[in-house]
């Protein structure tokens, strides 16, 4: 019997890398002699970097950079020497978890930092760059991570602009002469599943601002002054790009990445599974199991299990999903490939211990999948 393993993180929790161990620990108690072959995964957002490094042939690499409101932050990101390819997770430099909640401040916020790892990976060569952008704390339209990489903007009195969103409402000029011209020379990739425009009721302002720290004036100022950034933009670039799906993702780093590095959007778990080979990891098993922290309606949405699921579909490979809780509406992935799924807590438990006692938990829930195997198997 050959069984897939492949779950995301559980936030708060475990890193995909310690759910599989985990799980696998589980299976192989009661199947020890079947062939457990592990791979963590991720969908574009936090363990990005984590997944695609262990899965063989990466290397972690750690810079010093500007955090989202000017501190100093270490972040890592990974490398793929044999691709000359760099997966940079923007929420390591620029990401809502470096700040406390009440330090949050949309109007004043900086992807900087991330421009800074973009850097990093071109100094290091990078031929292609993966940008995971889920759980920004930003929205300045990407504008700090320009100007990191040489971009100048500036004000009525030919002063260079404040860093954040709320800055770009003074914006007069923008200098393409310093952008760094490595660039031009690099295939982007934008991990993430938001398809939002840059403004307006759907955009980056309005949908995300507020969790960011932004009042309802505030989201109107940003609003503008994200629209105020992209009509220069327009005059100075060969093509308007802030009405396309995405350009709102990461608080506008997404329109960034389009309009300056010709950046193509993919599903965040459809890169991973890529690198990670996780559809040849598939090919010939009898059963995947993957999970996530919460699975719910919204898993639809494209997270990790609906990605794996899609991949073990293809192959007709049965998914069974070990989650930290069952959330409304997770009988519709019933009708995209999963088969059953478990929460792994054993009875009334609070948050804190139930991420406390993760690991037993996925390997006790993954003993009992495992026990109903082998009555089939028996």
């Amino acid at each position: 019997m050959k069984i897939v393993i492949a779950p995301d993180s559980f936030k708060d929790s475990l890193s995909a890398e310690k759910v599989a161990e985990a799980i696998a620990a589980g299976l192989s108690d009661v199947l020890p002699d079947a062939q457990i072959i592990t791979c963590p995964m991720a969908d574009g957002g936090e363990g990005t970097v984590d997944a695609i490094v262990a899965a063989g042939n990466g290397q972690l690499r750690r810079n010093r950079v500007q955090g989202p409101l000017g501190v100093s932050v270490e972040a890592n990101w990974g490398w793929l020497p044999d691709t000359r390819t760099a997966i940079i997770e923007m929420a390591e430099a620029s990401g809502l978890q470096l700040v406390a909640r009440n330090e949050r401040d949309a109007c004043i916020s900086s992807t900087f930092g991330t421009g800074e790892l973009i850097k990093a990976a071109l100094d290091e060569g990078a031929q292609r760059i993966i940008l995971a952008i889920g759980g920004s704390a930003t929205n300045d339209a990407g504008a700090g991570a320009l100007q990191a990489l040489g971009l100048e903007l500036f004000d009525e009195q030919g002063q260079p602009l404040a860093q954040g969103g709320l800055a770009l409402a003074k914006l007069a000029r923008i200098e393409l002469a310093g952008l760094d011209p490595r660039l031009t020379d690099v295939r982007f990739e934008i991990a993430a599943d938001v398809n939002n425009p840059l403004c307006g009721e759907h955009g980056a302002s309005a949908i995300f601002g507020p969790q960011k720290g932004a009042s309802e004036e505030q989201v109107r100022l940003l609003d503008h002054a994200l629209g105020h950034f992209a009509d220069h933009c327009a005059q100075v670039l060969p093509k308007d790009v802030r009405d396309e799906p995405g350009s709102g993702a990461a608080g506008g780093l997404g329109f960034a990445a389009k309009a300056f590095f010709g950046a193509q959007f993919r599903a965040g778990v459809e890169v991973v599974a890529e690198l990670v080979g996780l559809s040849e990891a598939v090919k010939g098993a009898d059963l995947v199991v993957t999970g996530e922290g919460r699975f719910d309606a919204q898993t639809l949405r494209g997270k990790t299990p609906f990605g794996v699921a899609r991949i073990a579909q293809a192959q007709g490979v049965p998914v069974v999903v070990l989650a930290g809780t069952l959330g409304d509406g997770y009988q519709a992935l019933y009708e995209h490939g999963i088969q059953a799924a478990f929460a792994i807590v054993s009875g009334p438990m609070g948050l804190e211990d139930a991420c406390g006692q993760a690991a037993q938990l996925l390997t006790d829930r993954a003993r009992d999948i495992a026990r109903l195997l082998s009555l089939k198997v028996a």
